[in-house]
């Protein structure tokens, strides 16, 4: 009895395993996608023959069938989500596609509470991101990196600024804005994004083409969904926009397109000659079958293996594909129980396809292989170069580059572009609807030789040729016009002219930029941007000087009044004290009264030239004439000295005698109105704002500095070298004392990123 009764429970337990283990006959996918689309015709050809090609491989699903159910969305949100829960009631382990990426957001959020993941093979927009939707997988390429390719193409010509025409759904929108952030980050920007319908026709492409003829920038980039019409290359043409003045590029939609065409729609060829656009890259070794040439067809059929081969490897873990029931007022919506199982067997897909190796990163995207650069030229698509995030631009494919980009010299073949040129397009006009720059510049009443409006509103000076000649640099023609600031009256202020520059959020700037001589200074760097210095310069100190050059009786200023009198009165003295010593023993201190006074006077001055005629004989007269000649030795060297100084160096009237003298001496300063130096003098030296003086011309300077501190004037002025220079030149009695103590320059000032590209590498 008992032996019955084991014999019964490992019957039992046997027929529950193989009840448990036994393998389904069929495993129901879907498919959502649009039909009679460019993508779709290829796709639909190409995923019935992949699960013919599944159920016909033994090593594939051991005798389980894939059964794919297909349902047309025609890229229509409303249309897909009904597809979705119809299929959803098939019980579907995945659905393929869609191919829309505006279906795709929708599809993903019902796929995350439905646990059934989505496999993509065309969607590549690139917000579909895997922490928003865990269980969307694309077996494509994301935009982001084909943008990155495009911004890498754009800088690689030097193109500063472009316009990007999209179709205004979720694909064209975070595409461009993924364009975008790629060119910002490589000092370039999208000008102008014109948008088109999702539905657009001939009259929406005219007027957005229209619309853009009259702005600068000439370098399209076109990222729309695949046009077998090629309409917007026919619109352009016949608005006389495929010529050498224009840069067309296109993302790989262009792509897509011809490799759907047939020998019937060769002429479309020669309206896009000159086009440049990427395509998806496939390695060389990889085996493509013909789906209508087109890669998403061969993506389609990669797809349809790598949820063949997810179901296989599910099943062999001896997982159940079983389905809870979700009420829904929709219908009955089944939740796949063994969902995030076989999420996460997807994940860790690995195998070649026909597009070369299928396996995922950590966003669920397919590992990026690249792109190609195409042009059509001579009816002809020539391909150019490649594309990979590793190597940037180069003529070799990716697959067979190892080296980082950083360390490769970046090239592509020759390009024909519109009008059948081969040389770099430049990629700009002036534009009709252009608004010229508006170039603040100081309206000075004094040094007018940097910059001043003239009255009959021409502006010269030295600082206006300087940006003249910057702009032949330049390699188009900058639109501009000068705006005056201030009233001619008197200095304005440079720190205000600068602020008129900068761009608050709550009110837009007065000027784009600012030309004259405007100091390069900390506080002004941190609002606004410069060009590099074309003037060095600096603050100095002016002080006046005593020039006695030009005096008649210049020899008479060594020794004051009472030196010359007591130098008189010593050759008196000495003259009485020889002949007093000498006239008894001497002869020739003897004679008449006038004869011996004469002798006296004269033996006493011409000592001072060492010609005495007569000799002392006494001993006392010789030790008078040893103390004489050696006091007059020390008068002649100090009046030699002295006057040999007035006659070469300029005499200061003032004590000071650099910046550490002047903050120190409590006295007035002068500085220029509008000129930084106040500030200066002020916040870094902390010299009393009550003893700056704001001075406006060169003929205040020159009055205030001869008034001098005590008279109602100033001890000093502080201006800008270049400034001083040119107030020296016509004043003679004034110099500059010290060393210059700040260290700047005169730089232009810019805040739109356009002066900022141009001037700022140029000036």
């Amino acid at each position: 009895m008992e032996s019955k009764l084991v014999l019964l429970l490992l019957l039992s337990i046997q027929i529950m395993f193989v009840t448990s283990s036994k393998r389904p006959d069929v495993v129901n996918v879907g498919a959502l996608f649009s039909f009679d689309s460019v993508i779709g015709k290829a796709a639909k050809i190409a995923m019935e023959e992949a699960v013919v090609d599944v159920n016909k491989d033994l090593k594939i699903l051991n005798g389980t069938k894939m059964k794919l159910f297909m349902d047309d969305t025609n890229c229509s949100v409303f249309k897909g989500s009904i597809g979705a829960f119809q299929m959803l009631e098939n019980d579907v382990v995945a659905i393929i596609g869609p191919q829309s990426s505006t279906v795709a957001h929708m599809i993903s959020q019902l796929a995350n509470g439905v646990q059934v993941p989505i496999i993509s093979y065309a969607a590549t927009d690139p917000t579909l991101s895997s922490l928003q939707f865990p269980y969307f997988f694309r077996t494509t390429q994301s935009d982001s990196y084909q943008m990155a390719a495009m911004a890498n193409l754009i800088d690689f010509y030097g193109w500063k600024e472009v316009i990007a025409i999209y179709t205004d759904d979720e694909y064209g929108r975070n595409g461009v804005f993924s364009l975008d952030d790629e060119v910002e980050k490589r000092e370039s920007k999208i000008s102008y994004k014109l948008a088109l319908p999702t539905n657009y026709n001939l009259h929406d492409l005219t007027d957005v083409l229209n619309n853009s003829i009259p702005y600068g920038p000439r370098v399209y980039i076109v990222h729309i969904n695949p046009d077998p019409d090629l309409k917007i290359f026919e619109v352009a043409r016949k608005l006389n926009m495929m010529t050498s003045d224009y840069v067309w590029l296109t993302t790989d939609w262009l792509c897509t397109t011809l490799a759907s065409f047939t020998a019937h729609n060769q002429p479309s060829y020669k309206i896009i000659e000159g086009v440049v656009g990427l395509c998806q890259h496939i390695p060389k070794a990889s085996q493509m079958k013909n789906f209508g040439l087109n890669v998403y067809g061969s993506y389609a059929y990669d797809t349809v293996w790598t949820v063949a081969r997810t179901i296989d490897t599910f099943l062999n873990q001896e997982k159940n594909m079983t389905f809870s029931l979700v009420g829904s007022q929709f219908g009955k919506l089944k939740v796949f129980d063994g969902g995030k199982d076989f999420v996460k067997i997807l994940s860790g897909t690995h195998f070649n396809g026909l597009t070369g190796p299928i396996h995922f990163d950590v966003d669920r995207n397919l590992v990026p292989r690249g792109y190609t650069v195409f042009n059509m030229a001579k009816l002809v698509v020539q391909n150019v170069g490649y594309w990979s995030n590793h190597s940037g631009l180069s003529i070799d494919p990716p697959e067979s580059l190892k080296v980082d980009k950083h360390h490769l010299d970046e090239k592509l073949g020759v390009i024909t572009w519109p009008g059948g040129k081969t040389d770099r397009p430049r990629g700009w006009v002036i534009g009709d609807r252009e608004r010229p720059l508006r170039i603040g510049i100081p309206k000075r009443a004094s040094f007018v030789e940097f910059v001043t409006e003239l009255s009959n509103h021409t502006v010269q000076g030295y600082c206006i040729d300087v940006f003249m000649e910057a702009l032949k640099f330049v390699p188009y023609e900058l639109p501009y016009r000068f705006v005056p600031f201030g009233d001619g009256l008197s200095n304005p202020s440079y720190d205000d002219l600068v602020k008129f520059v900068k761009d608050d959020v709550s009110k837009p700037s007065v000027f784009d930029g600012a030309v004259g001589e405007i100091a390069i200074v900390t506080n002004r760097t941190k609002i606004v941007d410069y060009t590099q210095p074309y003037a060095t310069t600096g603050l100095v100190i002016v002080v006046p000087i005593n020039n006695s050059k030009a005096s008649a009786w210049v020899f008479l200023r060594p020794f004051t009044i009472e030196m010359w009198c007591v130098t008189a009165a010593s050759f008196v003295l000495i003259a009485f004290v020889i002949w007093l010593l000498e006239h008894r023993v001497n002869n020739d201190f003897r004679g008449p009264l006038k004869r011996q006074l004469a002798t006296s006077f004269l033996f006493s001055f011409s000592t001072l030239f060492k010609t005495n005629q007569e000799d002392t004989i006494s001993p006392l007269g010789r030790m008078v004439m040893v103390v004489w000649l050696f006091l007059l030795m020390v008068i002649t060297s100090s009046y030699t000295a002295s006057l040999t100084s007035i006659l070469t160096v300029e005499q200061l009237s003032s004590p000071i005698t650099g910046i550490d003298t002047l903050a120190a001496s409590h006295l007035p300063i002068g500085y220029q109105v509008g000129s930084f130096a106040g500030t200066y003098l002020a916040e870094s030296l902390f010299v009393a704002r009550s003893r700056l003086v704001p001075l406006g011309s060169p003929d205040e300077y020159e009055k205030a500095l001869r008034l001098g501190p005590h008279k109602g004037g100033v001890v000093a002025i502080v201006d800008e070298l270049p400034y001083v220079e040119l107030f020296l030149l016509d004043h003679a009695d004034f110099r500059i004392v010290g060393q210059p103590f700040t260290r700047s320059g005169w730089g232009f000032v810019s805040n739109s990123l356009y002066i900022r590209s141009n001037l700022h590498h140029n000036a």
